[in-house]
C-alpha cells in the first residue's frame, strides 16, 4: 500500500491531499476505481507509435525513395544519383516555433484565430498545451476527448496554412505528431519539402500526477531526427503548488520525466532512449515555479514591473542556478510579465480585484517556461502572447536550429526545397475542415 494511503502512518500536507482527492474519485467515478487506475497506467504504456499524424507512419519514418538529379552533379549525366556522390556531412539552420499554454479547461471557439500567437515564418512548430480538458476524476480516469484535440489541430492547421490559400507558392504544413495525455496535448508540425527527410517519429508519456503515475501531471515527450540530427520535445505539467518547499516536488517531477521517458532505439538502433542523449532538447510547459516572497511582496513589485527584483526570486532560477534541476539547460531572458494567474478575460491578476473575496490568491508568477539544451540551438525570441482565453497567458520562444546535413541527402534537399517539388506537392491538400486526428494513425491525404 502506498505510504500515504495508511491512516496510520503520519503524513504531509500534501499526503493528505492525495487521499482526499482518491476519496474524491471513488465517490465520483461509482465503479471499482483501482480497476480504472490499473487500466489508465497500462494504457499510458502503450506503444510509441501510439499517436495521430497527417501520415501513416511508415510514410515518415522510412521517407521518401526518389532518385532525383542532383544539383552537385554534371548534367551530363542525367541518370546518375544522389547515392554515387561522396558521403561527408554539412549543416543547414532551420527556424523552429515553440509555444506553451495552459488552457484551464477552456475550451477554444470555433472563430478563435491563432495567428495572433503565432509567426508564420518558421520551419517547425511545437505546440505544447496544458489542460486542454478539466482535470476532473472522469478526466484523468477515463478516455481521451479527442474531439478538444483536434478541434486544436484545426485551429493551428488553419493559421499555419491561411496564407497558402492566396499564394500556392507558399508552403504547406503538415502534422507529424500529435499526442494526447489527459490536459496534455504536444503538437508538431513540419513544413512540407521538410517532411521527406523527417526519421522516426517517436511519443512516451509519464504520468507524475495522483499516486505518482497518473496523467494529471506529468509529460509528453515526442522525438523525430531531421536529417541527421535528432530532436527531442519535452511537454509538462508539473506539481502545483505554492507553499514553501513545493518547488521540491517540480523538480522530483523533472527528475521522474528524464529517467522515466524510453524511446525505442529505431530499426538502425541509432537513436537515443533517453531525453538527455537527443541532440537538440527542449523542455516546455506550465513548470508551476512561484515566486519566493511573501504574496503582498510579489503583488508590489509586479504592479511597479520590477521583473529583475521579482526573478531574483524566482524558484526555477534558483534551482538552476543551485544545480538542484536541470544543471547545465539554457533559458532566455525573461522580459515580461508573469503568465498566471489572471482573472478570466481579464488583464487583471487573481486576487487583485478590489472588493471581490477569494479563497486562494494565488501571487502572479512565471509558471510557463521554455528551457532548452544543445549546443546546436540558439533562441531569438522569448516572450508571451495577450490571449485571455484563459488564467495562463502562452509563453513563445523562436529557435534557430542547426542540422547535419548529410551530402547523400543533399541532392533530395535541393529537389524538396525547389520550385519543382512544390508543384508536385501542391496536387496533395488536406482540408481544414477534415476531421483528421480522429482515426489514428491513417492518413488524410487527398489527391
Amino acid at each position: 500500500m502506498h505510504p500515504c494511503l495508511n491512516n496510520s502512518v503520519k503524513t504531509y500536507p500534501s499526503c493528505y491531499a492525495l487521499r482526499k482527492q482518491i476519496k474524491f474519485m471513488r465517490a465520483e467515478t461509482h465503479v471499482m476505481w483501482p480497476r480504472l487506475v490499473a487500466n489508465k497506467i497500462l494504457r499510458k504504456q502503450m506503444g510509441s507509435n501510439n499517436f495521430v499524424a497527417d501520415f501513416p507512419s511508415n510514410d515518415v519514418s522510412e521517407g521518401l525513395v526518389l532518385e532525383t538529379p542532383s544539383d552537385d552533379q554534371p548534367s551530363s549525366n542525367p541518370t546518375s544519383t544522389v547515392f554515387n556522390q561522396q558521403k561527408d556531412t554539412s549543416t543547414h539552420k532551420y527556424k523552429v516555433f515553440v509555444s506553451t499554454w495552459n488552457i484551464g479547461g477552456v475550451e477554444p471557439q470555433e472563430d478563435m484565430n491563432m495567428e495572433d500567437l503565432i509567426d508564420t515564418s518558421c520551419d517547425i512548430y511545437v505546440f505544447g498545451f496544458q489542460e486542454i480538458v478539466p482535470l476532473k476524476a472522469s478526466n484523468v480516469l477515463g478516455s481521451e476527448n479527442s474531439k478538444i484535440c483536434m478541434k486544436w489541430n484545426s485551429l493551428i492547421r488553419e493559421a499555419l496554412n491561411k496564407n497558402r490559400r492566396n499564394n500556392i507558392k507558399d508552403p504547406h504544413f503538415y502534422c507529424i505528431i500529435s499526442k494526447q495525455m489527459v490536459g496534455i496535448l504536444v503538437s508538431v508540425w513540419i513544413r512540407s519539402n521538410l517532411c521527406p527527410f523527417i526519421r522516426n517519429p517517436s511519443v512516451s508519456c509519464v504520468g507524475c500526477g495522483i499516486m505518482g503515475c497518473l496523467g494529471n501531471k506529468g509529460s509528453v515527450s515526442v522525438r523525430f531526427r531531421l536529417h541527421e540530427t535528432s530532436f527531442c520535445f519535452v511537454s509538462t505539467h508539473l506539481a502545483s503548488g505554492s507553499r514553501e518547499g513545493d518547488e521540491k516536488l517540480r523538480n522530483s517531477n523533472i527528475s521522474d520525466i528524464l529517467s522515466r521517458t524510453s524511446f525505442p532505439r529505431g530499426p538502425l538502433l541509432d537513436l537515443p532512449r533517453k531525453i538527455l542523449d537527443y541532440d537538440r532538447v527542449i523542455f516546455l510547459g506550465d513548470l508551476n515555479y512561484r515566486i519566493s516572497l511573501p504574496e503582498a511582496t510579489t503583488r508590489s513589485l509586479v504592479e511597479m514591473r520590477e521583473w529583475n527584483t521579482l526573478l531574483k526570486h524566482d524558484q526555477l532560477m534558483m534551482e538552476l542556478k543551485e544545480g538542484q534541476v536541470l544543471e547545465g539547460w539554457n533559458e532566455g531572458a525573461v522580459e515580461f510579465a508573469p503568465t498566471y494567474k489572471y482573472c478570466p478575460n481579464s488583464d487583471v491578476y487573481y486576487g487583485c480585484s478590489p472588493g471581490k473575496k477569494v479563497e486562494k490568491k494565488r501571487a502572479p508568477a512565471w509558471c510557463d517556461r521554455i528551457i532548452w539544451r544543445g549546443e546546436g540551438l540558439k533562441q531569438h525570441v522569448y516572450n508571451r502572447g495577450e490571449s485571455k482565453l484563459s488564467d495562463h497567458r502562452p509563453v513563445n520562444a523562436i529557435f534557430t536550429a542547426e542540422v547535419r546535413l548529410s551530402r547523400t541527402l543533399r541532392g533530395y534537399h535541393s529537389f524538396f526545397l525547389s520550385d519543382r517539388f512544390e508543384r508536385i506537392s501542391s496536387q496533395f491538400q488536406i482540408s481544414s475542415t477534415d476531421n483528421f486526428l480522429c482515426k489514428g494513425r491513417s492518413t488524410s491525404l487527398k489527391l
